[in-house]
């Protein structure tokens, strides 16, 4: 890819940038009575406000440009076309198939339609998951499932999880119709023996889902489930007691898991873009097959507006330009995600890997070094839990964070005053980031508040917030299954168009791939002394230690 920086829309914007940086979002308020109707989006319940960015018309339009320079429109043609834009793996990134309806036609990948296998997997789904739910589905000694322990990491872990306790009713856990349900995403053996800890193998099922079937983490955790279900009911509990989601069926059948149960995942699909596959099962087991359909409707209806939108009212278009806007020419070093809803605790994290595993690349798709910023560092936490974490950064720290603020209009929870005071520091967070609070505003509040006047000096400095800090602001009418899938699209396609722009290719992780394959030569010398590979002298050390304690210890 050419370098970016020589492009005219980006040499555009450099010098744009440099008539408004000195800008403060307060005056573009001040002098612009419309300038929240026209900095923001909706689409049916989804709104975004990005007018709280240090941005003018002529930002957008510039952004805008840079966006038709680097044929993000291209791009986005060439996904849904099913081409092949994983150019190191040679595949198709076609996951807007697994949300596309059964009445809406073929999907293309590589020239084959995928829609019979999409739809033979959601059968199956719907099958297994209304068997299970029903109770016709018995254990090896006749007895009903009651709960299901998810065993995945990564991709295959972080959807479902997020999806599962954002859509969790309120109350006890049968509340939901389904199953009990528990996550095992950590190696750390801790963590799959306190799930276990209390659960009864008669009524427990495992879902090991793995698209090779070989990541370390999950199949490490599968083979100490088996090893407790096998110790309790035998051999032969293993083909009641679970289901594999995969794409190496050999492997699956090596494990002991039957065909039919089973569930496929293709070469097509990204762990990280797969909670709208049969890695979802966990969301139709806890929550019922028609709220994950509901879901997918969702996702589908923003793959539409993504699809069919154009630039300048296009949602995930202008979130991913405004991000690039930020980090490269704001020197924005992180995006705080932060969920004022209980619900969407795990969305920082789940969007954590979808942004810097997907362009957290200083290489663009040829090889070649980018020479711009990619994928910033992504945090969060929900509500005002956050707020006394570290908000104080947000306002006051030396390096600028972006922020995006998301929140129902609706609560679940029906009872007092919480949500109008939830919102009530959502909305006053994103203004104070905007608008700071100057030395005038600050003395007077002093004032206000009965503080000494020797007091108010030495304070004073303390109280002056800069402001300037750029937030998205995106409100649901509610938070259900239509409007979370509505925003895990959009954020998908957000990645997408920042990648398309930065020359990326976000389908692959090479960089996670490394330190597996170091992983695998060290355990190797951990557990039959086995010649250790070629390390530095810190890691030979610490190596040596461990072993050398070990022997001592066992």
């Amino acid at each position: 890819m050419a370098s970016l920086k020589r492009t005219a829309a980006w040499k555009a914007l450099a010098a744009h940038h440099k008539k408004i940086s000195t800008t403060h979002m307060r005056d573009l308020f001040a002098g612009d009575d419309n300038r929240f109707d026209r900095l923001s989006l909706g689409l049916g319940g989804l709104f975004l406000d990005y007018s709280k960015n240090l941005i003018s018309d002529d930002t957008v339009a510039l952004l805008i440009d840079l966006a038709r320079q680097t044929d993000v429109e291209g791009w986005r043609q060439r996904m849904f076309d099913g081409e092949i834009l994983n150019n190191t793996e040679s595949r198709a990134a076609l996951h807007v198939a697994l949300r596309h309806p059964d009445d809406g036609g073929p999907m293309m990948a590589a020239g084959v339609d995928v829609m019979p296998d999409v739809r033979a997997n959601r059968d199956k789904m719907r099958t297994v998951t209304e068997a299970i739910r029903s109770g016709d589905w018995k254990g090896a000694t006749g007895e009903k499932i009651n709960a299901i322990v998810h065993i995945g990491t990564g991709g295959s872990h972080l959807g479902p999880e997020m999806v599962t306790e954002a859509l969790r009713p309120l109350g006890p856990p049968e509340a939901n119709g389904g199953p009990e349900m528990h996550f095992v995403s950590n190696v750390d053996g801790v963590q799959i023996a306190g799930v276990l800890e209390g659960l009864s193998p008669e009524t427990t099922l495992f879902i090991a889902a793995s698209k090779t079937f070989t990541t370390e983490e999950t199949i490490t955790n599968a083979r100490t489930a088996k090893d407790w279900l096998v110790a309790a009911l035998g051999e032969e509990a293993t083909l009641r007691h679970f289901i594999a989601i995969s794409g190496n069926a050999k492997a699956v059948a090596n494990f002991g898991i039957p065909d039919d149960n089973t569930f496929a995942l293709w070469d097509w699909v990204g762990g990280r873009y797969s909670v709208c596959s049969a890695i979802g099962l966990p969301i139709a087991l806890s929550l019922g097959m028609d709220t994950f359909e509901e879901l997918l409707r969702g996702a589908h209806d923003m793959d539409c507006h993504f699809r069919d939108s154009p630039l300048e009212k296009n949602m995930p278009v202008i979130l991913g330009l405004i991000g690039i806007w930020n980090i490269d020419f704001l020197d924005a070093q992180a995006l705080a995600i932060l969920p004022y809803d209980e619900g969407l605790r795990g969305l920082p994290n789940y969007l954590r890997q979808l942004e810097m595993e997907s362009n957290g690349k200083a290489l663009d798709r040829d090889g070649n070094p980018v020479d711009a910023g990619t994928a910033t560092v992504v945090f969060g936490d929900p509500g005002t839990r956050g707020q006394h974490a570290f908000y104080q950064a947000l306002h006051q720290g030396r390096q600028r964070i972006a922020c995006d603020f998301i929140a129902p209009m609706e609560s679940r929870h029906k009872g007092g005053s919480h949500h109008d005071r939830l919102l009530a520091n959502f909305f006053a967070q994103t203004e104070a980031l905007m608008a700071g609070r100057t030395s005038d505003e600050a003395q007077a509040a002093m004032v206000l508040r009965g503080v000494p006047e020797t007091e108010r000096k030495k304070q004073l400095p303390h109280r002056v917030f800069e402001g300037n800090r750029p937030t998205n602001s995106i409100l649901l009418e509610r938070l259900d299954a239509f409007s979370l899938g509505q925003l895990i699209a959009l954020y998908e396609h957000k990645a997408f168009v920042q990648a398309a722009i930065w020359g990326l290719n976000p389908f692959d992780q090479w960089g996670v791939e490394w330190g597996k394959e170091l992983a695998t030569q060290i355990l190797e010398t951990l557990e039959t002394g086995a010649t250790a590979p070629k390390t530095c002298a810190s890691t030979t050390g610490l190596i040596d230690r461990y072993k050398s304690w070990k022997a001592k210890n066992r």
